[in-house]
């Protein structure tokens, strides 16, 4: 592909990395920025560059955060003493828009795969358990997805906090093996989350 300038070229590039986007689509994107007032373009380079610098970790939950400690964990109306364990940031979304979990989160950033390099120890996986250790913890509840990695993850988690007094709880199989949360619709994740069944039974089922 020729390009016309070797800045518009640059653009095009880095917007060509992002998932989904291949160089025809960047392209098009660059183009009708160029068509945009200058402002415009500015608020978006504005937003992005304060999105990357500014967003942190809540030092809870571990969900992206503009404050130390996220809005819903510092919800007191939230039920602090129900954690429903996800993958990322895309799960916390997914399970919010069902409107229906009122308790708080804990989000791994990943899940255990030895394939591609990731273990426990890579995971956001100690701090939950050293929740449940001191006693703040009445039930967790596994949402990752039904994949071999996410009920590795699950099972490794269970294994850790299966000797304390709580109940252990996974989301129901309204969603398909092999499915990513994220891509559920909220009628059938908010289902699953209400019909969760007992951890130990969904383990002896598999």
């Amino acid at each position: 592909m020729e390009f016309p300038s070797k800045l518009l070229e640059k653009a095009v590039e880095e917007m060509s990395q992002l998932p989904g986007i291949g160089k025809r689509t960047a392209l098009r994107l660059m183009l009708h920025m160029l068509k945009q007032p200058e402002e415009q373009t500015m608020h978006l380079a504005n937003a992005l560059m304060k999105m990357r610098t500014e967003i942190i970790f809540c030092n809870s939950c571990h969900n992206i955060s503009d404050k130390e400690v996220c809005d819903l964990c510092a919800n007191p109306l939230r039920d602090h003493q129900t954690i429903c364990v996800v993958e990322d940031i895309r799960d916390v979304m997914a399970i919010e828009n069902t409107q229906l979990f009122k308790g708080i989160y804990h989000v791994l950033g990943g899940k255990i795969s030895p394939i591609d390099g990731v273990g426990p120890s890579q995971l956001k996986i100690q701090s939950l358990v050293e929740k449940v250790k001191e006693g703040k913890v009445k039930e967790i509840i596994f949402a990752l997805s039904s994949t071999m990695e996410g009920d590795t993850t699950n099972f490794y988690i269970y294994k850790q906090i299966k000797d304390y007094n709580i109940i252990t709880s996974t989301i129901a199989r309204g969603i398909s093996v092999g499915d990513e949360l994220e891509y559920a619709d909220e009628v059938t994740l908010g289902r699953s989350l209400v019909h969760r069944v007992p951890f130990e039974n969904a383990f002896k089922a598999v």
